[in-house]
């Protein structure tokens, strides 16, 4: 996909630049931070996670259409163990689900949900992500292995080697989450009229 603007090296005063950006979002997420991590920070009560899930799924509009099913999901997978030690395998436990017999994999939210509790661990995948991500390594090829951004692990590890190979180590993943987010939203726009918003 051909980008909609030019879009520049990344460097400390790219991302400083999309940082700035979008009041909207940064009022959301500090919301967000709010309820994750002060209001309600275990995943033990079914009442607390379907807030939290219901919360996310409206503001990134990740399209669950029955949000009940996903939040008695993460109560039973206990996750909160897991989220303290950072395991990155939880993100695919919490994505794979089936609802009314049908299998289905909600990579994005799950990304999501791990990040808001442990936010400078669990980098955010989704669509604007994917494409500046898979933009710079068909420019440069920074990353030497599997490119497969739908597995988490190897998704996080390329979220790394980005940040390395650009230099861009004064910035921590939430910030470099937030720039590749940004800047995916102006080089890569969807059309709605096609599409549904599907992260």
């Amino acid at each position: 996909m051909t980008p909609q603007v030019k879009i520049n090296k990344p460097s400390l005063q790219e991302v400083q630049n999309y940082l700035k950006l979008d009041e909207h979002y940064a009022l959301q997420e500090s919301a967000l931070r709010k309820l994750f991590t002060k209001t309600y920070p275990k995943n033990d009560d079914i009442d607390d996670i379907l807030i939290k899930a219901s919360s996310l799924n409206d503001f990134y509009s990740t399209n669950i259409f029955s949000i009940f099913p996903v939040a008695k999901h993460i109560k039973n997978l206990k996750i909160d163990e897991k989220l303290k030690n950072k395991d990155l395998s939880l993100v695919s436990k919490i994505a794979n689900i089936k609802i009314n017999g049908v299998d289905k994999n909600f990579y994005s939210f799950a990304s999501k949900y791990c990040s808001h509790h442990q936010p400078l661990f669990f980098p955010i995948y989704d669509y604007y992500v994917d494409k500046v991500l898979t933009y710079f390594q068909n420019k440069n090829n920074f990353y030497n292995f599997e490119f497969n951004l739908k597995n988490y692990e190897i998704f996080c590890d390329v979220i790394n080697k980005f940040i390395d190979y650009y230099e861009l180590n004064n910035f921590n993943i939430k910030e470099i989450d937030k720039y590749l987010w940004q800047l995916g939203k102006v080089a890569f726009p969807r059309n709605y009229k096609k599409q549904n918003n599907k992260a």
